[in-house]
């Protein structure tokens, strides 16, 4: 499966400029190097302008659910679709969706770790359920939100319900860069499988992003990775036997003693 990962910066509380943005980068991405998935990143609608919600805001996920159905279907591509904020009935959810190629939705996930870092608690509604395996083209994935890559048991999870592929959609600060990568590269190892993340570049209300999007492999070495300070598209193909071969060598899974391990706490 090709992987085209977009790196983008995020012109503040303008959604149209972003959705043309992003539909022109498709375009050209589906010409040069015709890729099977497309990952975008968190926020990429509005960033981070949550002190104006109420005037950027998607609403139960539109306009953005049939703009990527939309692109999906006329491009032939599968849209990991990075997350825009999203009002449901009087809450604020920072939320992704998936489309296949024939722009079916199937998956969406409500961010369910909130930044305090970014005062997400403060305008925002965690989500409900847990992040949760889907596939595409026959491939069971899974996809978390920027600060998720924090709680390793929900990747775990994850792993453990057969995934072989993890994305991660952010917008994770250059303050903590180093945490960003090094987070990514333990989940690829410990759960022997490939990590695939968009992360914007570009600065907001004096935070500045990080970039260093990434491909990395289930054995954690690193296929991919983007700059820290300016746009640009990785490619990537991924190669699902290496997922079978890796806890082939290493079987942790088998390995695992899950009736010694506290749970719920």
């Amino acid at each position: 499966m090709k992987y085209a990962i977009y790196q983008m910066d995020i012109y503040p509380g303008d959604p149209e400029k972003n959705r043309q943005k992003v539909k022109e980068w498709m375009e050209q991405e589906v010409k040069k190097n015709n890729p099977d998935t497309v990952v975008l990143p968190e926020m990429w609608t509005t960033a981070y302008t949550l002190d104006d919600l109420d005037k950027y805001a998607d609403s139960d996920g539109e306009p953005t659910k049939s703009f990527l159905r939309d692109l999906a279907k006329e491009l032939n591509i599968n849209i990991i679709g990075g997350s825009v904020a999203n009002r449901v009935k009087d809450d604020f959810y920072n939320s992704s969706f998936v489309f296949d190629r024939s722009g079916k939705l199937v998956y969406e996930y409500d961010k369910v770790h909130l930044v305090p870092m970014l005062k997400e608690p403060k305008y925002l509604t965690g989500g409900q359920h847990v992040p949760e395996v889907f596939e595409l083209e026959g491939v069971k994935m899974g996809l978390i939100i920027c600060y998720d890559l924090r709680f390793p048991e929900v990747v775990r999870t994850l792993a453990l319900e057969g995934a072989q592929v993890l994305h991660i959609v952010a917008e994770w600060p250059d303050a903590r860069t180093n945490h960003w990568v090094n987070l990514q590269i333990a989940r690829a190892i410990e759960n022997q499988m490939y990590v695939i993340s968009s992360n914007r570049v570009g600065s907001y209300n004096g935070t500045r992003f990080c970039g260093n999007s990434m491909a990395i492999d289930p054995w954690g070495d690193v296929l991919k990775q983007g700059s820290d300070d300016r746009e640009e598209t990785l490619t990537t193909q991924l190669d699902l036997e290496k997922v079978k071969q890796v806890r082939n060598d290493v079987p942790i899974f088998s390995s695992r003693v899950p009736h010694l391990y506290k749970t719920g706490l």
